[in-house]
């Protein structure tokens, strides 16, 4: 998915502001849904929900930029599973985080949906 940065998006110095990364890494989980038309959470209150996070922030990007966000699976269980996801500008990786993702039902974790587990 690719991103561009807008004022709204820095700090006084025009650079990214630090949790915005995170929020893109959000969207781009999130477009793999929409792509399909569908919504990233059910009517039965199910969906996945971020577990753990671990974040390297590498470079910087600043107003104008374009990034592109990938997602990429490391690891699954039956209630969870692990991503990769990295933020690129002009082809130099400026983020990277490891998200870790239970599939949860009205609160309480269950095994992630067939129809859900190639998604992301």
């Amino acid at each position: 998915m690719q991103v561009r940065i807008y004022y709204e998006d820095t700090d006084s110095g025009g650079i990214v502001y630090h949790t915005n990364y995170i929020k893109y890494c959000e969207r781009a989980r999130s477009e793999e849904f929409f792509k399909r038309g569908m919504m990233p959470f059910g009517e039965d209150k199910s969906g996945f929900v971020v577990k753990s996070i671990r974040a390297d922030f590498i470079g910087t990007a600043k107003l104008g930029d374009m990034l592109e966000v990938t997602t990429a699976k490391i690891a699954q269980k039956g209630a969870s599973l692990t991503l990769l996801q990295e933020i690129f500008k002009e082809g130099q990786k400026v983020f990277g985080m490891e998200v870790l993702l239970a599939y949860i039902v009205e609160g309480r974790p269950k095994r992630i949906p067939e129809e859900l587990r190639d998604i992301l």
